[in-house]
Formats: C-alpha cells, sequence, structure tokens
C-alpha cells in the first residue's frame, strides 16, 4: 500500500509539473473517496492544497465528516455554502420553463441534483483559476465503469487519480492513510437528495461490482445492471463528439 500511495503521489507531482499550475484543488463532500484524495494532494503538496466544503441542501452531517477528513488530513480547507445560489438559479430555470409551458416537472429531482454537482464543478475550478491549481476528481474504478457520476459535475475534472482503484481498494487506501472510521465505515452517497443511497440508487453494491471489475462470478441479476449502467453511460466517458 505504501508504494501505491508512494507512486500516486509521484504522479500528481509529475502533473503538476508538466502543467506548469501551483497545485490541487479538491471538493471533499465527507465520503471516503475525497477523504482518500484529499490526503494524496496533502502529501504531493503540502502548501499547495486545498479542500473546498460544498454544501448545497445538504445532509448537516455530509459537512461534519468534511471537516472531520479535512482535520485528520492536515490540508488547508474552506467551506463555500452552494445552497442560495443552487435554489436561485434552479427557480429561474424552471420558472422560464413554466411560463413557456416547456416545463417536465417529473425530471426536476434529477435536474436538481445534477446542477448541484455541476455548481460545485463550477466552483472548484473558480478556486483553481484563482489560485493557478488543478481540479483533483474523486472518482474510482466502479463510478467510472458505471457511469456513477454528473457529466461535466463531479465528472468535470483535470486529474483523476484514484479512477484504477476498486471501491475495496480506496477503503484499504483509506485506513492506510488514516482517514477518520466513521468515513471509512458510513453508507456511500453522492448527497443528491435526502435519505439517497449509492447502492440503492444503483440497485447493485460496490462490492458487486469490484468482483465484476475483477473478472469473477457474480448473480446475473447483478451483472445485467452493472454492464446496463455501462452501456447509458458511455457519452459520458467518450468525450465531445465532433463531426469527421
Amino acid at each position: 500500500m505504501q508504494n501505491k500511495v508512494d507512486d500516486l503521489v509521484k504522479w500528481l507531482k509529475d502533473q503538476v509539473s508538466e502543467a506548469n499550475v501551483n497545485g490541487l484543488v479538491v471538493g471533499i463532500s465527507g465520503g471516503i473517496d475525497s477523504a482518500v484524495v484529499a490526503n494524496l494532494i496533502k502529501r504531493a503538496l503540502p502548501n499547495h492544497s486545498i479542500g473546498v466544503m460544498m454544501p448545497c441542501k445538504s445532509n448537516p452531517d455530509d459537512l461534519k465528516y468534511a471537516n472531520q477528513v479535512a482535520t485528520a488530513a492536515n490540508i488547508d480547507h474552506i467551506t463555500i455554502d452552494l445552497t442560495e445560489t443552487h435554489e436561485k438559479l434552479f427557480t429561474t430555470v424552471t420558472n422560464v420553463l413554466d411560463q413557456h409551458d416547456v416545463h417536465n416537472v417529473e425530471k426536476d429531482k434529477l435536474a436538481d441534483a445534477n446542477l448541484r454537482a455541476r455548481l460545485r464543478m463550477s466552483t472548484l475550478y473558480t478556486v483553481a483559476t484563482n489560485h493557478n491549481y488543478l481540479v483533483v476528481g474523486t472518482d474510482n474504478a466502479a463510478e467510472w465503469y458505471t457511469g456513477y457520476f454528473t457529466k461535466f459535475g463531479d465528472g468535470g475534472i483535470d486529474l483523476a487519480p484514484i479512477i484504477n482503484l476498486t471501491k475495496g481498494e480506496v477503503r484499504e487506501m483509506a485506513k492506510f492513510l488514516n482517514v477518520p472510521d466513521a468515513v471509512i465505515t458510513k453508507q456511500p452517497s453522492a448527497g443528491l437528495w435526502e435519505g439517497q443511497t449509492d447502492e440503492t440508487e444503483m440497485g447493485t453494491t460496490y462490492a458487486m461490482i469490484d468482483s465484476f471489475l475483477r473478472g469473477e462470478t457474480i448473480p446475473e441479476q447483478d451483472r445485467q445492471i452493472i454492464e446496463a449502467m455501462h452501456q447509458r453511460s458511455a457519452h459520458k466517458r467518450e468525450g465531445i463528439k465532433v463531426p469527421n
């Protein structure tokens, strides 16, 4: 594990050098993935790394866990509350859709959640531009394969250091990096809405996805769910398409 951490820290340093920037920024959600990345960027650039907490209609516990992560990692951090900004923008958009009678209300829940992710992305890039930093993402191998991220939201990043790690490997790295136990053991959630958890929304577990990615045999129902998610989310991994 020490070798894995050292390799990722060196990779982050190399990326900063190649891009000719000053440092790295990550959004700290209070989850295990961002906790690991916060520790990695702190090790890579102790004096030029920053974590940003961005509550947005969020469970107060998320900010509590995020602060525990930042304190344990000893990383500089700030909190930017996006709740009011999100409410203003979402209401403005939906009001105009209402006025033109083109508002699909049944899509509001997803649109609301995606807007939060994209506001966080915009916030991170604003901070990054202010410091001449790169934005570091927190997606792991399971999220990348299934497309369990918001296009141009948490998927809008410069670097993806843990994208080749399964959720289980991220958990092992978190233990090695002394991430608080409460963060390691809590149910994974993107905090998209009250009571939301990743595994309930996906219809399968990270353990199943990890096994699938290792080429192991898993129940047929889980395999079908994982493959369907992969196919539906192909556009997220392909980038912008242009004419020949």
